[in-house]
């Protein structure tokens, strides 16, 4: 067996560098990896362009630090705390961060042609839309950017119903450098088990070339390999697993603990002020040594709050 376990700053120094793709697990406010959000900030790491399904407070947080040139996304929304998450919108309003858009279901397929080894998938779904007939990259920037395929999408005939005219899209597989998802539970071997909904991490983990997972509990045993039909990611396909408790916060984990609605209304009027919303990177990820000493800053009580009913999967009787 080997062993997979590692210090969150070791993992994020090692596979993650300047330039890079990346994919970042979780849809909105649940799972998000943000203890790895955090680091990344924190080691200054820069350039990144970014596959994006449903980005929220993780995405948010690396475009408004600057951390991020370009991204290929569906959409990045803090659910009804910021319908539009703040700093993405900013940055694409000031010409900071180059777009892409594609539609959830685009993304999904994106990925999925990703794991499954092939250049693209055909679909359906989007003909004669904007998302179609709109590029938010030119073909100058597509030649330049060595993540970017020449073409957003092309539109061809059905070849197998030539005499009908049957046209389909082909979308571009995505292929990140690094993706990183929050997990409930992992091995040291980096066996994983998501429980609740899987959004699209599996095929985000599958078509990566080096895959992170931060997880709430990481079994030292056989455990996992009880009832392996339950997990999500079998070992080989995982680099580096690093537990740390609450790491999706103020992300919810489905079983373990709610989301943070306090410190997400909080965060929504800090991030539409450039001021506080550098305080808030500086008190929260910049002047904190690691993931332990920025839940002190959350604090204990407002932790035991968000902790999940073990029968619901969330917490119960707190203001929301």
């Amino acid at each position: 067996m080997k062993n997979k376990e590692m210090s969150l700053s070791e993992a994020i120094s090692k596979f993650v560098k300047n330039g890079d793709s990346i994919s970042l697990g979780g849809f909105t406010i649940n799972r998000n990896p943000m203890a790895a959000t955090y680091e990344i900030i924190r080691q200054e790491i820069e350039g990144l362009h970014m596959y994006m399904h449903s980005g929220a407070q993780h995405f948010d947080l690396l475009v408004g630090s600057g951390v991020v040139d370009s991204a290929e996304i569906a959409y990045g929304a803090n659910a009804r705390y910021a319908p539009t998450c703040v700093r993405f919108r900013k940055a694409v309003e000031n010409g900071d961060l180059k777009v892409e858009d594609y539609s959830n279901f685009h993304m999904t397929m994106r990925f999925k042609g990703g794991s499954m080894g092939v250049p693209f998938l055909p679909v359906k779904s989007g003909m004669e839309t904007d998302i179609e007939k709109t590029w938010g990259f030119d073909k100058d920037f597509r030649k330049k950017n060595k993540h970017l395929t020449e073409k957003k999408l092309t539109k061809i005939e059905n070849p197998f119903r030539c005499d009908e005219g049957e046209e389909v899209i082909l979308l571009p597989s995505i292929n990140p450098d690094v993706s990183i998802i929050h997990a409930q539970k992992a091995d040291l071997e980096g066996n994983v088990r998501l429980e609740g909904l899987q959004f699209v991490d599996v095929e985000q983990m599958k078509s990566a070339d080096k895959v992170i997972v931060t997880c709430e509990s990481l079994y030292q045993n056989d455990e996992l390999r009880l009832e392996s039909e339950h997990n999500a990611l079998p070992s080989f396909l995982v680099d580096a697993v690093i537990r740390v408790p609450f790491g999706a916060h103020p992300t919810a984990c489905f079983n373990f603990y709610d989301y943070d609605s306090e410190h997400l209304k909080k965060y929504l009027k800090i991030a539409q002020d450039e001021e506080k919303f550098e305080k808030y990177i500086e008190e929260y990820v910049l002047n904190v040594d690691d993931f332990n000493e920025y839940l002190e800053k959350i604090g204990t009580s407002r932790i035991i709050d968000l902790l999940a009913d073990p029968g619901l999967g969330y917490s119960q009787g707190y203001e929301r």
